[in-house]
């Protein structure tokens, strides 16, 4: 076999290598995916109630604020090191990092979000082919974000690709909350999709960069939504 034949092989390999990550996130980010993500609106319901979100333009800019500032400042800088701490099976950093995204979640009902669905992914993973070992399992249970940097880190996802994948999933999820909840058309919902898709690349990138002391996010006025939401009269979402 000549060389040129054998490093032809090798390319179509890696590709295929690259090509089964690239699905393996898909399946992961799926709304599919029973973990329970299209039964949240971690607030949205309430400011949609209140009208601080009545239209595309207020949704969009309702999304696109805790795109640059949640999920940049927190859960992507988090994800990466939960992914980097079942990597190197560091787990003083996994307990300590999930322990951390917990104690930032601002309400009640975001807490609980966090732990249902980590329940739910947690129950899952067995089902995808991935048994975590016993001592990370409560850790799993207790924040679904760990669950995701486990799964992705087995499934050999890269790790730009992977926190991409969890915020288009957060953004398709929270973006057809607020389409049912106002409610706008489909296509409302796509455009507001399309236009912030654009912005994920450089959100990772900005969140991949913040050192230790440097995450964390206050939302105030999706915390306050978020707390008027549990006792909001009439509610179709758990948040």
């Amino acid at each position: 076999m000549g060389a040129a034949h054998t490093g032809i092989l090798t390319i179509m390999a890696n590709a295929a290598d690259r090509q089964l990550s690239r699905l393996r996130l898909l399946h992961l980010v799926s709304p599919t995916l029973p973990v329970g993500a299209f039964t949240y609106s971690q607030g949205l319901e309430w400011a949609v109630e209140c009208g601080w979100v009545a239209n595309e333009t207020a949704l969009l800019d309702w999304v696109a604020n805790l795109l640059e500032t949640g999920m940049q400042q927190l859960e992507v800088p988090l994800l990466a090191r939960l992914y980097l701490a079942c990597g190197e099976n560091n787990d003083q950093a996994l307990d300590y990092w999930s322990r951390y995204l917990v104690a930032s979640r601002e309400t009640r009902e975001l807490r609980e979000e966090e732990r249902n669905r980590a329940r739910a992914l947690a129950s899952l993973l067995p089902e995808l082919g991935m048994s975590p070992p016993a001592h990370k399992l409560p850790l799993i249970k207790k924040c679904q974000l760990t669950g995701f940097a486990f799964a992705a880190e087995t499934w050999q996802v890269p790790l730009h690709d992977a926190v991409a994948g969890y915020l288009w999933g957060w953004l398709e999820n929270i973006t057809l909350a607020g389409v049912k909840i106002i409610p706008l058309g489909q296509a409302a919902g796509q455009r507001i999709i399309t236009e912030l898709t654009v912005a994920v690349p450089q959100v990772v990138e900005r969140g991949l960069q913040l050192g230790d002391d440097e995450i964390g996010a206050s939302c105030t006025a999706q915390a306050i939504a978020s707390s008027l939401h549990e006792t909001q009269y009439t509610r179709i979402y758990r948040s």
